[in-house]
């Protein structure tokens, strides 16, 4: 029996909503055959989808309930192949799903926020990355697509008091914030004040609970080799979840060398981001094989397109 596009599309819609938790199938329905292919689907249910009322439809092209967390749900369920639209990733699993997607300029719109979310949600990003104003909005339009949103912490000199970055965090997390990177204290490291550099990541660390990802920005080009070294180490014993290279405004980004040096210190155990002035698919891949496990960029839809891209700051 063959079946069409539309028919398909209704029958996981269907499915996803079970596995959810909504109403279960209509009496009659047929479930996927023993050996996983999707059989034809019968009457749509009255509560059935509906992309014309949906607002993640409107706003990104797709639908929420077709995101990766579904997908892998119908996969489970015994799905063999899913059929999807235009724009939509099936799984978070290549380059994208290491990229932050980052928008920190201070003269950032919300109509260029609008796109950067449409973009991570399309793409499937691990992240947006914005200022902390952008939280409410950047919430709101990727709730349900499975990109995190990000923010910054004493950005972009981290020349704040301990108190005051601890705050900021905890105000970003109730706004929604699902991961935070922080600049260190840059001039308590290279003044050698290790105790205030680790009361400052540590601060951070509690203030946002064990449930948000924090990462620890070294800004590299304004350290020596000893302090990078120092700085990871105190990231990591602080409680930490990543150290991370740069903030994309200082006098240099990520290199090679420092990606593999910050992994060398701190080891297996927690992750490297690096950042600023990545801008090709082969920068992404270099910083990968010396061991990088995120990276930050404003080019990311250039990147995982393979297309040249400036480097920016951000």
């Amino acid at each position: 029996m063959t079946v069409d596009r539309e028919q398909l599309i209704d029958l996981i819609t269907r499915k996803v909503l079970e596995e959810l938790g909504a109403e279960s199938r209509p009496a009659g329905a047929p479930p996927a055959s023993a050996a996983g292919a999707v059989a034809a689907p019968g009457p749509a249910p009255a509560d059935a989808h509906d992309p014309e009322t949906c607002d993640r439809c409107r706003s990104f092209g797709v639908c929420a309930v077709r995101s990766p967390a579904e997908t892998r749900a119908l996969a489970d369920a015994g799905a063999s192949r899913v059929v999807a639209t235009v724009g939509y990733c099936p799984a978070s699993d290549g380059l994208a799903s290491l990229i932050d997607h980052t928008l920190l300029k201070p003269d950032a719109t919300r109509e260029q926020i609008e796109t950067l979310c449409r973009e991570a949600a399309q793409y499937c990003f691990a992240s947006v990355c914005v200022n902390p104003n952008w939280m409410p909005l950047c919430r709101e339009l990727l709730r349900g697509t499975g990109v995190k949103v990000c923010t910054v912490i004493g950005f972009p000199s981290g020349a704040h008091a301990p108190d005051v970055k601890a705050y900021e965090a905890r105000r970003a997390v109730e706004q929604g914030a699902e991961e935070v990177d922080m600049v260190i204290n840059i001039g308590a490291l290279k003044s050698k004040d290790y105790a205030l550099v680790e009361q400052d990541i540590r601060g951070v660390v509690q203030a946002v609970g064990k449930d948000t990802v924090v990462k620890v920005i070294l800004e590299t080009s304004l350290l020596t080799r000893d302090e990078k070294i120092m700085g990871s180490s105190l990231a990591k014993a602080a409680g930490a979840d990543f150290v991370k290279t740069s903030t994309g405004f200082a006098s240099g980004g990520a290199t090679v060398e420092d990606v593999r040096l910050m992994r060398e210190t701190v080891g297996p155990d927690i992750g490297v981001k690096a950042s600023g002035g990545i801008r090709s698919k082969e920068d992404v891949e270099a910083m990968v094989e010396a061991g990088a496990t995120r990276i930050g960029a404003s080019a990311g839809v250039k990147i995982v397109r393979g297309d040249a891209a400036e480097a920016k700051a951000y």
